[in-house]
């Protein structure tokens, strides 16, 4: 057998074993189907530093459309058909262009899927994308869902970027977005995630493993807020009003005083968020996700009041973990804005809630060390494009 058809028995015999799993498809599996062309780039390539642990970045193509609004395809409609009776302007992002607030943009993405039968697919923000209030969602052709892409799916990805707070300079080939491969129904039962913290402490409290008498679960497990210390801590950051474009090509290289004000609390460990502004804060919870599983935070229910949570959504196996247990937890950054009229929030009040996942296998490579990792153990919530000299939050 030649050296060339070795490797290919290889790959596809670990393609084999890929489509027997149950669960999200892991790093090493997710180069092999790049391998194997279920995600393609056209001319370009995708790049190695691509791969997250359990998700693989999707970056921008070489134009974005101006929308009037917002819209989904139909069962029979394409998402370019759609386009064509609401798009007024074509903007070329291959030298950079800067995005306006509050107006629709979509962008065809490098990145397509050609998906076998048997692998489904979903989208979410990327971490520091969540963090300026960049509210995006992919789409595809003949769905009338965002960010779900359903099995065996053939064709281009499209990504609706809509920023909310701050004009943004994006560029071609930046990455807003991920997607994860996911094989068959592999979420965990309440009584699962009971049993797993249990056996891999999931959540930390002042670098305590959560009892299990503490734990909250309604189909996903509870985080609450952080919103403690004395009246001159910083417990969070409140989005400043017509600040200038940030330009997401470059990382460490704003004040954060240009565009955040620090937010304080009130005695008794609470804050009132101001309708209509965007305000990061943390978990009084370390988030840990064991290697061989992957979680998502969930949108907030509305039925708890008139706050709404924007989440970058994925948490990949290894956030907060360490294997010698010497790490307990990374806290969450939580995306708040309150809708309509002035909200109270207290301390320790349920803010989110995380649904877990099996990996089909565990990655070869872990969030945190492994891949530069920028919010492993993070005591401030400002995203990378900021200067390093924000107030870590409690102090």
């Amino acid at each position: 057998m030649t050296t060339a058809s070795a490797a290919g028995a290889g790959l596809h015999d670990a393609a084999a074993e890929t489509e027997r799993s149950t669960g999200v498809l892991p790093s090493q599996r997710l180069r092999e189907a790049i391998a194997r062309e279920w995600l393609v780039a056209g001319p370009w390539r995708i790049l190695p530093q691509s791969v997250q642990p359990a998700s693989v970045d999707l970056r921008l193509g070489d134009h974005a459309w101006a929308l009037r609004c917002s819209f989904l395809p139909d069962s029979d409609s394409t998402v370019e058909q759609k386009v064509e009776d609401l798009a007024f302007e074509r903007i070329d992002l291959r030298d950079g262009a800067t995005l306006e607030r509050d107006r629709p943009y979509l962008v065809p993405l490098i990145e397509e899927l050609r998906l076998p039968e048997n692998v489904r697919a979903k989208a979410n923000p990327k971490s520091s994308t969540g963090r300026l209030d960049i509210f995006t969602r992919v789409l595809t052709d003949r769905n009338n869902r965002f960010d779900e892409i359903a099995a065996g799916y053939h064709g281009r990805l499209y990504l609706e970027v809509v920023p909310r707070t701050f004009a943004i300079r994006v560029k071609t080939g930046l990455a807003l977005n991920q997607v994860r491969l996911m094989l068959g129904d592999a979420r965990l039962r309440d009584d699962e995630l009971v049993a797993l913290h249990r056996e891999s402490p999931l959540l930390y409290r002042d670098s305590r493993p959560l009892a299990e008498s503490e734990l909250s679960v309604a189909d996903g497990l509870f985080v609450r807020l952080d919103v403690s210390g004395s009246e001159d801590s910083i417990v969070g950051y409140r989005a400043k009003k017509n600040s200038l474009p940030i330009d997401l090509t470059k990382v460490g290289a704003l004040k954060w005083q240009d565009y955040w004000e620090p937010v304080h609390p009130e005695r008794g460990g609470r804050i009132v968020l101001e309708p209509e502004i965007f305000y990061l804060l943390l978990s009084s919870e370390g988030v840990s996700i064991p290697p061989s599983f992957a979680a998502e935070m969930l949108a907030y229910d509305p039925t708890a009041g008139e706050l709404r949570t924007h989440y970058a959504g994925f948490f990949d196996p290894g956030f907060g973990y360490a294997r010698d247990g010497s790490a307990h937890g990374s806290r969450a950054a939580l995306e708040v804005r309150a809708r309509d009229v002035s909200f109270m929030v207290e301390h320790g009040q349920p803010v989110c809630k995380l649904a877990f996942e099996r990996m089909a296998e565990e990655p070869d490579v872990l969030y945190g060390q492994d891949i530069g990792s920028n919010y492993q153990g993070q005591q401030t919530m400002l995203s990378k494009h900021f200067l390093g000299d924000a107030m870590p939050v409690g102090e």
